[in-house]
């Protein structure tokens, strides 16, 4: 997982990673220690990509 990509199309669609955990329905601890491991489920993705309007999925989630 690009942890940086994420963080930075995160900060770039002006949120917070606390607003990115509410919208995905967990909290900011949780968030932080999905991210720090890299590990998210589908339905995270999906919701993520489409708040976050991300592009390129495969790069985000499954580069380094």
């Amino acid at each position: 997982m690009n942890i940086n990509g994420l963080k930075g199309i995160i900060k770039s669609n002006g949120l917070t990673q606390a607003d990115v955990a509410e919208s995905l329905g967990i909290s900011l601890r949780t968030f932080n220690s999905k991210i720090n491991k890299g590990i998210f489920g589908s339905d995270e993705m999906e919701k993520m990509i489409a708040l976050l309007h991300i592009e390129d999925p495969a790069k985000i989630f499954f580069g380094k």
